[in-house]
């Protein structure tokens, strides 16, 4: 997978998806349901309010009220001041009266409201959560449920999520949002009705998806977010505008630059038909798409548009994005080979920033980053330790900042081959991500890295743990399927070669066959390395059938891919004649020839050389 503009990405990695304002659940509810629909019913005496039989009699008129009456008229009044309070202050006192004299299933609306309002003011999620339950206590009563339950359920899920139980926020959400699937179906609710609560149960799935890691599931919630809106709004409306951008900048967090292109487009036509070309807007859906053709390879197209987003910015005074897109020219104009260039975009940039800023060490790491392909390794070092003093102060106050740092610093003594301050640094971003939930697909990748680092450098029996962590952390994030756990399942195929246990190693080849298959396609050349090595674990077991087999799926899949894999062709001919060999005389289980493990992402050419026996093949891990 390419990598984009490391500055914007790894802000983007960081952030999860716009949470939708709560205000179309309030608007809806404030609109549609008053208090007195689902909290009271007001009775009217039809004796009295029939004059002809209001009749004068000789018999004395009670001085009283009836008992009954009377309280039925005390729990009118407590009602109107609940509906006429307007503060959170003021709907906590009503509230408090009206305790006394209602009970929790009259009493769960009124929670409702209040819940709404203490998640519009920011309040305490913990009393939020108070209020909710005792909402969807009352509501939830085994009758037929209603939108109203939908909602509650809503703002459950928002306010465990503020407290971090993403488990029991996704509970809560999974099922609103089951139920407003069937009123849709049943057609029993007004799709009208509906929508926005669905847009908003939606949004804040996407929320917690994101938070746990799980983020190609979130990007689907997003993407039926946008469809609900598609109908709620005119085609040209600012709020699809911005849906659109949401969209483009989740699948650019994941690194699918072919998705995000055509909803980033669809963002800008938006918002220049709506707001003008040199619109705050614009500016930063061109920066954006900067990012997006970077990460195709368009580069020319990344600083085309990069520069028109630098001058609005330049216009409005926004400094700080400003110096951001500067940075990200740079990193265009270092993957355009036009490293000088870069150089001096990068210490224009650096006077802008404040000393000890996150912004200046992501500045200096750019900095390293040309310096280190102009093979100038020692000032390029030098670049790497003053961004490393800067964020090891930061380590406590914002440790995600600090670990995607690590993590880019850690590529960049990589690619000078010096591997031990490499895998320091990913073990300092590692433990400082293992403390944050919602950065397990960041865990992910980071525990993959230094197991494919330690199996670079001979140290097998510590890569295989954190291989191990890698494709669980992952598998939950990404599903199963997801091409960079194929690298990492054949990484650990090669690790339990070396170590001699070749049916394990053959377990683990299977499965990255399996994976590459479906996420490549099996003629695609790393799909072939991996049915190649499973080729070679059946061999160093001695099943020689089976690894007869596997190698000729090899040469078929290479013959496909004309003159320009003849080498290769070559290569696994010679290999099949050489099985077909032991087979016959079954001599030695040992094959004779190398295991490829699998690259991940700005791996040097020249670390090829460090380890023979486990050269680099053409696949990136996410």
């Amino acid at each position: 997978m390419r990598r984009a503009s490391s500055s914007f990405l790894s802000h983007l990695a960081r952030s999860k998806p716009k949470v939708l304002s709560s205000a179309i659940s309030r608007n809806y509810i404030s609109e549609t349901c008053s208090i007195s629909h689902g909290l009271l019913f007001k009775p009217q005496s039809s004796f009295n309010s029939n004059p002809s039989r209001n009749l004068d009699t000789l018999a004395e008129k009670p001085n009283l009220v009836p008992s009954r009456q009377r309280k039925l008229q005390e729990k009118s009044k407590l009602e109107e001041a609940f509906e006429s309070a307007r503060t959170v202050e003021s709907m906590l006192g009503a509230f408090k009266k009206m305790e006394s004299s209602f009970n929790e299933r009259e009493l769960a609306m009124a929670s409702l409201k209040i819940g709404l309002k203490l998640d519009q003011e920011g309040e305490d999620p913990e009393k939020i959560l108070d209020f909710a339950g005792r909402a969807l206590r009352g509501l939830d009563t085994g009758e037929k449920p209603n939108v109203l339950l939908a909602m509650t359920l809503q703002l459950m899920g928002s306010a465990n999520y503020t407290l971090k139980k993403f488990n029991d926020s996704l509970g809560y959400l999974n099922r609103a949002n089951r139920l407003l699937i069937r009123f849709n179906e049943e057609g029993s609710l007004s799709a009208e009705d509906i929508r926005p609560v669905h847009h908003a149960v939606l949004l804040e799935l996407a929320n917690v998806k994101t938070a746990m890691g799980r983020r190609e599931e979130a990007i689907s919630n997003l993407r039926k977010c946008l469809e609900i809106k598609e109908i709620m709004f005119e085609k040209d409306s600012l709020e699809l505008g911005k849906a659109n951008r949401d969209l483009a900048e989740a699948y650019v967090a994941v690194l699918n630059f072919k998705e995000a292109l055509a909803f980033g487009i669809k963002a800008l036509d938006i918002h220049k038909n709506q707001l003008g070309n040199n619109s705050v807007e614009v500016a930063h859906d061109r920066r954006l798409l900067g990012v997006i053709y970077s990460g195709l390879e368009e580069h020319g197209k990344a600083l085309e548009q990069n520069e028109l987003s630098r001058k609005v910015l330049n216009n409005w005074g926004m400094m700080s994005d400003l110096i951001q897109a500067e940075i990200d020219a740079a990193n265009i104009e270092i993957a355009l080979g036009k490293h000088d260039k870069a150089i001096e975009t990068l210490k224009r940039v650096v006077q802008k920033t404040e000393k000890d800023s996150e912004t200046r060490a992501m500045v200096f790491i750019s900095m390293a980053k040309a310096l280190c392909e102009q093979d100038k390794f020692s000032d390029c070092r030098r670049c790497l330790e003053i961004a490393c003093g800067i964020m090891d102060k930061k380590e406590n106050s914002c440790p995600s900042v600090v670990a995607d740092a690590y993590s880019e610093i850690s590529m960049q003594y990589e690619t000078m081959n010096d591997f031990d301050p490499a895998i320091s640094l990913l073990k300092r971003a590692l433990a400082l991500l293992e403390k944050l939930p919602q950065e397990q697909h960041s865990e992910g990748s980071v525990s993959a890295r230094i197991g494919w680092l330690l199996l670079l450098t001979g140290k097998v029996h510590q890569a295989i743990p954190y291989l191990e962590g890698a494709a669980e952390r992952l598998e939950g994030c990404f599903g199963s399927k997801h091409f960079g756990i194929g690298y990492i399942y054949n990484n650990l195929g090669a690790a339990y070669l070396e170590l001699d246990r070749p049916q394990s190693a053959a377990q683990m080849f299977a499965v990255a066959k399996d994976i590459m298959d479906v996420s490549l396609g099996p003629h695609h050349i790393d799909s072939i390395e991996a049915c190649q090595n499973l080729s070679k674990a059946y061999g160093a077991m001695g099943s020689y059938a089976l690894a007869i087999e596997f190698q000729q799926r090899v040469i078929d899949a290479l013959e496909s891919h004309g003159p320009t894999a003849e080498e290769e062709l070559e290569e696994a001919r010679r290999m099949l004649k050489q099985l077909k060999n032991k087979a016959c005389d079954c001599s030695s289980s040992d094959v004779g020839f190398p295991t490829k493990a699998s690259a991940l992402p700005l791996v040097s050419s020249s670390s090829r050389s460090e380890r023979p026996n486990l050269p680099l093949p053409r696949g990136h891990l996410t």
